[in-house]
Order: C-alpha cells, then structure tokens, then sequence
C-alpha cells in the first residue's frame, strides 16, 4: 500500500462548527490534505460535546477528535477590522474553503463566493446549509435534527403505526451530509483539474435528508400509494420484521419469497406451510397478527446465538439489533479499518475513520484534534506575518492571548 496520498499538497481553510462541514474537512485530511480550522474566541461549540446530556458523555472529547483530527486550529475574531486581512491571506493561500456560516453573517464578514473569487480563481468555495441557499426558508438555522431528520420526511418515518416521532441518532444526519460536501468538493477539484477554474458548491442537511428519504419522497412525487406505517405485531410482511431471541436480542429477520420454505424447516414448524390460516395471500393478511405470535413464541425459545447458526446454516438473512457498545467491539470494524487507531489523544486511542477506502492509498494516521488556537502564531507566520504584526493582531483582538491560545479542548 502506497503512502503517497492522493491529496497531499491540497490546502483546505475550514470556517464551520459543529459536524457536517468540519466531517467533510476530515475526510479530505485522512487522504492527506492541510486542514487549517478558523475558530471564534470562544471556540467550535462542539468541542463541549462530550459533555452534553443528550450526547455521550465522557471526560475524553471523542468527538472533537472524531470531527477534527488531524488539523490544525487559528483563533480569529473575524468581526475584528484587523482579522479580515488574515482571512483574505487564507483564501489566497487555499485550495478549497469550506463555510458553514449563515449567509447574512457571511455578506456582512465579506466572506460570500462572490467577495472572494477574484482573489483566488481556483477556490473551491464549498457552502453548507441547513435548507439550502435559496428560497423562503434559506435564511433559518439549520440543525441535523430539524433539516435532516424532521423536514425530509425521515423522522416521520422512522416509527412504528402509532408511536409519536422519537428523537433520533445525534449526528447521522450531519456525518451524511459531511460525505456529500466532500463529494461535491471532490467533483469541483476534478472540474479544476480539466478547466483550471475554481467554482462554488453547495449542499444542505435538508438536500441530504430528503436523498436518504427519497424512495418514499419519489413516491410522493410519482402520486404512488404510500405503504402503512410499519407495525411490529401486524407488520406487512411477517417475514421481513424484528424479533427477540430468549436472552432479549433483538433481530432483523429478512426472508425472501423463495426461502420461505427453508426458514419453515429451520424452525420445525413446516406446519405452518399447510395451516389453513395461511393457505393464501388473503388468508395469511387476514391472519398476520397471529402468524406475528407464533414466530415470537418461538423465537423467543432460544437465545440468539442459536438462531444466529440455525438460520446463518440455512442461508436466511438475519441481522441483530446492535447497541453502540456492541458496534464498538465488533471485530467486523477492526478488520476493515473502519475504527483506527489514533495518536496523541491520551486516554482516548481509537477513533472512526471515514467510510471508504481507496485500494492501495493508505489513510493519513489518525492525529488528535488541535487544541483552541493552538497553531494561530504557527499559521501567521506561514502566511508572512511577522512578530510585530503578530502583536498587533493580538493588541486590535483579531486574535486572542497566548493564555487563551493554549486552551485545549
């Protein structure tokens, strides 16, 4: 495996908070590219996230490192007069820019595409949303949860007939979107390549919600019938449902039309082909709820490694139902590189990695994210800032003090 990484020499400013923007900037950095994160004073609020109640909580910030490893950290006040002629220094020198901030704070900071692209032809201005850049809601904040999960359509979805919307998964929505960000950044750089023209993209957490809800949204388009809600104990397919083995696993049970049979076999209940409650398509929708009965009771006789080999030895689709504990030690991620090692983080040593591989490209090892400002005066002076200018950005506030550079996160 080759350790020339494919984007070695890409030079990437990244001016976003939380997940989806700085995820698309990690991946970017697993494949080699120099990451520099602008942060305000106060920092990247998601730095706290580890101590937020409705995340994980731990006294290690694994998710700063998840969404910010192998980068480097600049505080700027960017509403100081002064800053803006060090944001115009990281445009010039940049490759690719990634903003995440709303677009009425962007035209007031000058930092719209249009304000910056004579300054640097070949940017790639890579702009993230809540709901997209035009029309009537443009203008609102934009969260994983109200954009991605609540206004596509997909938290209405994921539910059983009945039960309210639940809250869901902290960050699926941002890291999807983070990987269609990188997509779109990827696309530009190839344009680049065969042009040598810079451009700006866009994407949105409603845009990458409604893509991952877009069978039933299509549907809706197309004037199609939607299918009931699903429900567990009447569900539209008895074999295509979540059961529970005898030491309280859940599983996902999939059996196609044509492995009916073996499945009936596999249980000992070949009975169940000749039961006149289910003898017919109309019979067996009229009788699903007690078909659903039966499968628990006997599913719920052995404990899940059993079925895991029964139904593993007869071929039958069978997934359990993991928690994160249970996905953290799951050998499956080791032998797939898709937990890594990461270096520098104390305590914490393993992190996610991004979720592809390019065969024969290795990854960039996996590097602690940098603490608040801790490479501010580093990245100045590679910009052609002296000492004394370094003193009056420091004295106008454009950046904070030495003390306050130093906190980690």
């Amino acid at each position: 495996m080759t350790n020339d990484n494919i984007f070695s020499g890409l030079k990437v400013v990244e001016i976003s908070s939380f997940i989806a923007g700085p995820g698309a900037a990690v991946i970017l950095s697993d494949f080699g590219a120099e990451v520099i994160k602008v942060e305000p004073p106060s920092g990247d609020s998601w730095r706290l996230g580890n101590r937020l109640p409705i995340e994980p909580i731990a006294d290690e910030p694994y998710q700063w490192h998840l969404s910010n490893r192998n980068k480097r950290s600049i505080t700027l006040d960017l509403k100081a007069a002064s800053a803006h002629q060090v944001l115009l220094e990281l445009v010039a020198w940049a490759d690719v820019l990634i903003v995440n901030t709303p677009h009425h704070a962007r035209k007031r900071l000058g930092l719209e595409y249009e304000d910056l692209k004579a300054l640097n032809p070949r940017l790639i201005y890579a702009d993230l949303t809540g709901f997209g850049e035009k029309g009537p809601d443009a203008d609102l904040p934009g969260f994983d949860l109200t954009a991605y999960w609540a206004r596509s359509g997909l938290l209405y979805l994921a539910r059983d007939d009945g039960a309210p919307p639940t809250w869901p998964v902290s960050g699926a929505g941002d890291n999807a979107t983070a990987v269609t960000l990188y997509a779109a950044i990827a696309t530009a750089l190839y344009r680049r390549e065969k042009t040598g023209l810079g451009s700006s993209v866009t994407t949105s957490l409603l845009a990458s919600g409604v893509w991952a809800t877009s069978v039933m949204v299509g549907g809706a388009l197309a004037g199609a019938v939607q299918p009931p809600m699903h429900d567990r104990a009447n569900p539209a397919n008895g074999g295509a449902n979540v059961y529970r083995s005898a030491d309280g696993i859940w599983f996902v049970l999939v059996v196609q039309l044509n492995k009916v049979v073996d499945l009936a076999k596999a249980i000992g209940r070949t009975d169940l082909l000749t039961d006149p409650r289910f003898a017919d398509p109309a019979k067996r929708a009229a009788n699903r709820p007690q078909l659903i009965a039966i499968l628990d009771e006997i599913f719920a006789s052995e404990p899940m490694a059993y079925w895991s080999d029964l139904l593993g030895k007869a071929n039958i689709t069978v997934g359990v139902v993991s928690s994160p504990e249970d996905v953290a030690s799951d050998p499956q991620l080791i032998a797939n590189d898709i937990v890594v090692p990461l270096e520098g983080a104390g305590a914490l040593t393993s992190t996610i990695s991004s979720p592809f591989q390019v065969h024969g490209v290795a990854k960039v090892p996996a590097r602690r994210g940098p603490g608040l400002g801790e490479h501010t005066e580093e990245i100045l002076g590679e910009l052609g800032f002296d000492a004394s200018s370094i003193e009056s950005l420091r004295e106008s506030g454009a950046i904070p003090g030495a003390v306050e550079e130093a906190l980690v996160a």
